[in-house]
């Protein structure tokens, strides 16, 4: 199976594929959001175009598991992307996913700059690794 996993954010919308083969995330890109029409267009046309058979998108809870405001947003955009696209849609917590990708790009020194265009799809690699984790402990089923 192939998945595509978005981490959505209010400016840009981190993403991250699978390899071929389901094991491994890989950043893909960091979409910088222009309307929210466009937005769902170009992510149901980019999940389309890699053949994608699932769609994993983050879902940001509070720390103690309650939804948030961005949680309400994140959701209202995956219920227009479903209008759009008849790949399968899944959410997954993202909790801690962007704090974990920080550090990781703090500890490998890169600078601020270059953080800030790369943070977000490292965040969806989190988000689609801890998914296809999930998948092969057989606690998630597609």
């Amino acid at each position: 199976m192939k998945f595509i996993a978005f981490d959505i954010g209010d400016k840009r919308i981190g993403v991250a594929v699978s390899d071929p083969f389901g094991t491994m995330a890989l950043p893909l890109e960091t979409y910088y959001r222009k309307n929210f029409e466009k937005d769902v267009k170009y992510l149901a046309d980019l999940a389309k175009s890699r053949y994608a058979d699932v769609i994993v998108c983050g879902l940001p809870l509070n720390f103690d598991g309650s939804e948030s405001e961005q949680t309400l947003k994140t959701k209202s955009f995956v219920e227009k992307l479903k209008t759009v696209t008849d790949i399968k849609i899944m959410f997954e917590d993202e909790r801690f996913t962007t704090l974990e990708a920080r550090r990781v790009l703090l500890q490998g020194d890169v600078s601020r700059a270059d953080r800030k265009t790369v943070i977000d799809k490292i965040a969806a690699s989190y988000i689609l690794e801890t998914f296809m984790q999930k998948i092969k402990n057989g606690t998630v089923k597609i």
